[in-house]
């Protein structure tokens, strides 16, 4: 095991856990935390820590974390900022291993902040404790049951289990992401919201992810990197064998300020970060709507290995906006071949138009759907096809759904779904992704998901190719 994933170990698997600030008030952080702990899958020992009660949720409370009987694998620190300095050391004397400090009130607030964030450097670094934040959300992992997010479930719903991990450096981003998933059923592996970076930064969380087993899929939210050329080198590392999709916050003079006003660091030229992806295969999202749709596409879909995009639609100017966004993405309309026209022409009535988009008309079935998604996907031209359902339409029954992704499974080619409307197609849309098939509310949306999947799949051509 590397020296960067053994270290950040405590943090996803402890067997130990104290929480510090613990409190028997419901609303404050220290308790919501406690309960997270006690009422989640997480397995090992937990102890509140709160000098001024003995005794909460049942649990013996602790004055220190100095007086605990067992040695602490992870420390997670809810107290006031003037108290975290002294907190750490205590810390340090019981020789714990690792440190999420919740607390806000650091370099985000100027240099009195900055102050109390280096004493904390100085302490984790002469005694090799491991900290992320402050001024962080900490750590949601939803195998091992960690839970140091500090809302409540009723506020915020955490997701299942599933192959996504989601580092953030804002935690008001990273829990609304969180939410967001959740009502989607998208599964997460791990989110970490790691603040003001003190110690561990995004570059250490990628190090650990890239031999993850539970993650297949790392999305970022970043303001800046601590070590650009690093954080290049370790991205070159992951992204031949897990999709990286990244947002990046700041790309404006104006957001950049806003940016270290936010977490107390400069945010770097946007430009520079642009090229190091499209250098390295990281799909850039410009918006939390992209980053999501990105996240869902390449967590399900296999990379789509050219630029060559059929359209299937029953609706003619969802094929139009679909394929406008296509063409404003660089991808191409792939041209169809003369084998696969004929054999539409045959098997579809005649008024259905087999060129690219295929437009199945307002009156096809589910049967139409099969016939033509089966040839439009064995046609060597095409490498992903955007599939338009209307699910509104009389004839169209709920068997479209396992027609489309019995084919997505047939011809492991990347399909992405629209459905546009609202409860009733909503029941259909939740079956599709239940099926590991992407589908979205607008024709838009489906086209840049498809071509998230065509710029990983040109990088791992590349790849190969060198």
């Amino acid at each position: 095991m590397s020296g960067t994933k053994a270290s950040l170990k405590p943090f996803f698997e402890p067997k130990t856990v104290a929480i510090i600030g613990a409190s028997r008030e419901t609303r404050k952080p220290g308790h919501v935390i406690l309960r997270n702990f006690l009422e989640r899958e997480f397995r090992g020992k937990v102890y509140p820590v709160n000098p001024k009660t003995e005794e909460i949720a049942g649990l013996r409370c602790y004055a220190s974390v100095k007086d605990l009987p067992d040695e602490i694998d992870l420390a997670v620190i809810a107290t006031p900022a003037k108290a975290v300095v002294q907190v750490m050391q205590e810390c340090a004397e019981k020789k714990t291993k690792a440190a999420v400090i919740i607390s806000s009130g650091f370099g985000e607030l100027g240099p009195d902040g900055k102050k109390r964030e280096d004493e904390i450097r100085e302490i984790a670094e002469n005694i090799g404790i491991r900290v992320i934040g402050p001024n962080c959300i900490g750590i949601y992992d939803a195998y091992t049951g960690v839970d140091t997010l500090f809302l409540p479930r009723y506020r915020l719903a955490r997701p299942t289990k599933g192959n996504i991990s989601f580092t953030s450096q804002s935690g008001a981003f990273g829990v609304a992401m969180l939410d967001w998933a959740a009502s989607l059923g998208v599964g997460i592996s791990k989110f970490i919201s790691y603040g003001n970076m003190v110690d561990v930064n995004e570059i250490d969380l990628l190090e650990y992810l890239k031999d993850d087993p539970t993650t297949k899929i790392v999305i970022m939210y970043l303001e800046q990197t601590a070590d650009g050329r690093k954080l290049i080198d370790v991205v070159r590392q992951i992204t031949p064998k897990k999709p990286v999709v990244a947002i990046k916050a700041g790309r404006t003079s104006e957001g950049a300020r806003a940016a270290s006003s936010h977490t107390g660091a400069l945010a770097g030229s946007d430009l520079v970060y642009w090229g190091a992806f499209k250098q390295t295969g990281v799909v850039r999202a410009f918006d939390p709507e992209e980053l999501m749709d990105f996240a869902i596409a390449l967590g399900t879909q296999p990379p789509c290995m050219g630029n060559r995009i059929a359209i299937v639609t029953n609706g003619g100017g969802f094929g139009v906006m679909a394929t406008d966004e296509i063409v404003r993405r660089k991808l191409r309309l792939a041209e169809l071949s003369g084998t696969t026209k004929r054999y539409l022409h045959e098997k579809l009535p005649p008024y259905v138009s087999v060129e690219n988009p295929v437009d199945l008309m307002g009156d096809s079935d589910a049967q139409r759907y099969a016939t033509a998604l089966d040839l439009t996907l064995k046609d060597p031209n095409v490498d992903g096809a955007v599939v338009i359902v209307l699910f509104q339409t009389p004839l169209l029954e709920s068997g479209v759904v396992d027609t489309i992704s019995e084919v997505a499974t047939k011809y492991r080619k990347p399909i992405t779904v629209c459905a546009t409307g609202g409860d009733y197609v909503e029941i259909h849309r939740k079956m599709l992704e239940r099926s590991y098939v992407p589908c979205y509310q607008t024709p838009e949306r489906a086209a840049r998901a498809m071509w998230a999947l065509a710029f990983y799949g040109d990088y791992l051509k590349r790849l190969a190719e060198e």
